[in-house]
């Protein structure tokens, strides 16, 4: 048998503002600093032997991993860092007050835009020029993308990346975002495109999945946050 743990980033600065973010490179809060802390605690109470640990491009994302592996006394473990892990891009969305795009769209758009797997939200400019990381890597900046545009970048990911360790009996760390865990689950659990919208990834809540010898999940167990 072996386990997957994923787990959102702590609470990001645009979290606390209550902002679109995507491919936005925004820091953690004290509050996310504290969150990766205490989820870092509880996965080592566990004592889970993690082997290897994987995460996006995106900083708020990084240092949670970071701030884990040093709770669980294992900071000598290698990080995979990929694109193809970061949030979901909100193309013209981005930077923009979710309440304020609710209040000037309406309610039914903003929960397409926001939970829907197929919605795209509206575009970034064609001015717009990638970060020389994804520049340096021959990715360009998607423009916006749907939740399913996220699922075909993750899932690849997973299988080609993650699978194999697991096939192996080595338990895996994903540490990325709301969306692109949403995109994984939906794989992992084999989620309807219409159910999806139901899924809610919070910040600093690991997600424990363990698996027998063919990945089939045995067992899923979320570990919660106290005092919500």
């Amino acid at each position: 048998m072996s386990k997957l743990i994923i787990m959102r980033h702590g609470e990001s600065e645009a979290n606390q503002k209550n902002i679109f973010t995507g491919w936005s490179d925004v820091p953690l809060t004290e509050k996310g600093v504290f969150e990766a802390q205490k989820a870092g605690n509880l996965l080592n109470q566990l004592d889970l032997n993690i082997k290897m640990v994987h995460t996006s491009f995106l900083k708020r994302a990084i240092l949670t991993s970071n701030i884990i592996l040093s709770q669980i006394n294992q900071s000598y473990l290698p990080i995979n860092k990929s694109w193809r892990l970061n949030e979901r891009h909100y193309g013209a969305l981005r930077g923009l007050e979710k309440n304020s795009v609710k209040k000037e769209y309406g309610e039914k758009q903003y929960k397409l835009w926001r939970r829907s797997f197929k919605e795209v939200p509206p575009e970034l400019s064609d001015s717009v020029i990638s970060d020389s990381k994804y520049l340096n890597l021959g990715v360009t900046e998607p423009k916006a993308e749907s939740l399913e545009m996220t699922y075909n970048r993750v899932v690849p990911y997973y299988n080609n990346n993650v699978v194999p360790k697991l096939l192996d009996g080595e338990n895996q760390l994903i540490i990325a975002h709301g969306s692109s865990l949403r995109a994984l689950i939906k794989y992992l659990e084999n989620i309807s495109d219409d159910e999806i919208d139901k899924v809610e990834v919070p910040n600093g809540e690991p997600i424990i999945y363990t698996f027998d010898d063919q990945l089939n999940i045995l067992n899923k167990e979320v570990i919660e946050k106290e005092n919500k």
